[in-house]
């Protein structure tokens, strides 16, 4: 489904900024995959978004999705197949639309925005009272007046009113407070079960990391130093995981975000 291969990038090449951020790493996903990803600042975890995004060009290697060779597609024409939530709340949503209008945008409906339809506006009721939030009731506020939790429930549903290809959580749930934060991560996982939407999520918090989805990923130094799914990642501890990925990695983990969470 997801098929990348051997794609490298350095940042500012020839300068004192010079940075490998990713070193010819390669990753094959299946549809349906569901993918935690885990690693310190610097890892590569973003960067691996970006280059699936199609906010740069890589350097080396390929990208295919779905059958489809989208190395060289540019970034807006991805994102017709590429969903993506980012950590800042703010990302996503234009704050002074509705949240009807908001909706109507990801939607694509026809028409205006001013022309939505009644059958429309039913299904974006229907899929907001899914956030248990009351946003339903406010259809036709300004969604910058929303709390930064409402936002980010608001995106994930815009990015997947339209089920993509794939779904890109970049610490999507990061910047909420932590009932804000549940709440946003059980909807992820109904929405992503029940349109079977292969999804890549970067995660500091290594529970998380082992108890969702069906395989974990490990990043170090612009590479996966680890990818463990089925029996192998099945009764997996966090002090497991630390070990593991000392042997891959050949040292310690030593983010402390990660390590508290």
């Amino acid at each position: 489904m997801l098929n990348i291969s051997h794609i490298s990038k350095t940042f500012n090449p020839g300068t004192v900024n010079e940075k490998r951020a990713i070193s010819d790493l390669s990753l094959h996903l299946n549809a349906g995959d569901f993918v935690t990803i885990i690693g310190s600042n610097g890892a590569g975890k973003s960067t691996l978004f970006n280059a699936v995004c199609g906010d740069f060009l890589t350097d080396a290697g390929s990208i295919v999705l779905n059958g489809q060779d989208i190395t060289f597609m540019p970034a807006f024409r991805r994102a017709k197949r590429i969903g993506r939530l980012f950590q800042d709340p703010m990302r996503g949503s234009a704050p002074g639309m509705t949240i009807e209008e908001n909706l109507a945008l990801a939607a694509g409906s026809g028409g205006w925005l001013s022309h939505v339809t009644a059958g429309e506006k039913k299904r974006f009721r229907d899929r907001l009272a899914l956030l248990d939030m009351g946003l339903e009731d406010r259809m036709k506020q300004p969604v910058g007046l929303l709390s930064g939790g409402q936002r980010q429930a608001l995106t994930l549903l815009m990015s997947t009113m339209n089920p993509p290809r794939l779904l890109l959580l970049d610490e999507h749930t990061a910047a909420l407070d932590p009932g804000t934060a549940e709440k946003v991560l059980k909807l992820t996982r109904d929405i992503v079960s029940e349109h079977k939407i292969t999804t890549m999520m970067v995660t500091h918090n290594m529970n998380q990391a082992l108890e969702l989805g069906n395989r974990t990923l490990m990043m170090d130094g612009g590479n996966i130093v680890l990818d463990i799914s089925g029996r192998e990642r099945e009764g997996l501890t966090v002090v497991d995981l630390l070990k593991k990925f000392r042997a891959g990695a050949g040292k310690d983990l030593d983010n402390d975000r990660i390590l508290l969470s």
